[in-house]
């Protein structure tokens, strides 16, 4: 009867999974959801993130336990690049990770068993300099050091896509590369020491650009061709596998925390100030930002492939999307027949 119960309960919530993920980043009247029995034990999952307003549903999930209601009891770890993500991963330290579609493609080339649960935020990205003599990507000279979080990451394959049109070398700048996870790539950036330029996300994009004399040399859509999610959700296909009672309620409460905060920005701002250090009023202002886009939609899922395969950075490209998603995001972007649909058609935007 046990297991009886538990196929029915996985397939009710599988089917809501569904449902729940064409919702997200639309509006959430009701978020109400039964809390799991009295001393019924919760599922545990291991879950990573890394730093940046990206992270703000991630947050809000964790201090508002979004998953409990849902029978999952999260244990949260942040680290500082998707590199470092992808190697606790591959060690079987993680069942969900956060991270840049480039990190996750070199990750799934040398085997990474995960496949996307979620797309997980648009977000602005750009490269920032204090420097008045660097106007373009064509001027920086040797000395000129870059900070980004670590080679692979998406601002490293976002710099080599950019490169490689306009001087023909992806690889031109990976001498003047300095990895740092973003909160000290900033506090290089404000003290001006060690570093000209940051590739980095809000709200230290944001911050940076608040200072004078603080510009632009590169957006991060423009370098790709069109929008992009900065992260994807990740699951293991061994979590996938053996708990799909826990993946489904995993996609639930990730798309509540981000319904929520789309629909509570001041509340969001107010309750993550003290985290990144900034007063709420800033903070409002950071969410409500051009171009932030808190959503778990798919975009541009396979428009980093080719070109990285080209680069050398990957051996070979995903011949289907089934090959790096599971059955949700599949559902959710369908296939239309005649010509690709508009979601089908933006997983190869570049």
């Amino acid at each position: 009867m046990l297991s009886i119960r538990k196929n029915v309960v996985a397939v009710v919530l599988l089917f809501c999974l569904l449902a729940a993920a064409c919702l997200s980043g639309c509006s959430a009247k009701d978020n109400s959801a039964k809390a799991a029995p009295a001393g019924e034990s919760r599922q545990v999952i291991r879950v990573a993130r890394q730093f940046g307003l990206v992270y703000a549903p991630l947050m809000v999930a964790e201090k508002k336990d979004f998953f409990s209601k849902y029978g999952l009891q999260v244990e949260w770890k942040t680290l500082g690049s998707g590199g470092a993500v992808r190697e606790a991963m591959a060690a079987n330290e993680l069942d969900v990770a956060f991270m840049g579609i480039p990190p996750y493609l070199i990750g799934w080339d040398k085997g990474l068993p995960a496949k996307i649960a979620a797309g997980y935020v648009v977000s602005p990205v750009s490269l920032v300099t204090h420097d008045p003599s660097i106007k373009t990507i064509k001027d920086f000279k040797p000395e000129h050091k870059i900070a980004l979080p670590s080679p692979g990451s998406i601002q490293h394959i976002l710099l080599a896509m950019a490169l490689e049109k306009e001087t023909g070398n992806p690889n031109a700048l990976d001498d003047n590369l300095v990895a740092l996870p973003h909160p000290d790539g900033c506090q290089a950036m404000l003290a001006k020491k060690d570093v000209a330029a940051h590739f980095t996300t809000p709200p230290y994009l944001f911050e940076e650009l608040s200072q004078p004399g603080y510009h632009v040399v590169l957006d991060g859509f423009e370098a790709f061709g069109g929008d992009f999610n900065f992260n994807v959700a990740l699951v293991t296909k061994d979590y996938h596998d053996k708990h799909p009672e826990g993946y489904a309620a995993f996609v639930m409460g990730l798309n509540d925390a981000m319904n929520w905060v789309n629909e509570h920005k001041e509340e969001t701002a107010e309750l993550l100030a003290p985290d990144f250090k900034i007063s709420k009023e800033k903070l409002l202002e950071y969410l409500k930002a051009d171009g932030m886009n808190y959503t778990t939609a798919p975009y541009g899922l396979m428009g980093f492939a080719e070109f990285m395969k080209k680069a050398g950075y990957i051996s070979k490209v995903p011949e289907k999307l089934s090959d790096i998603a599971w059955e949700n995001i599949l559902a959710q972007i369908g296939r239309r027949e005649g010509k690709p649909s508009v979601l089908e058609e933006i997983q190869q935007s570049k």
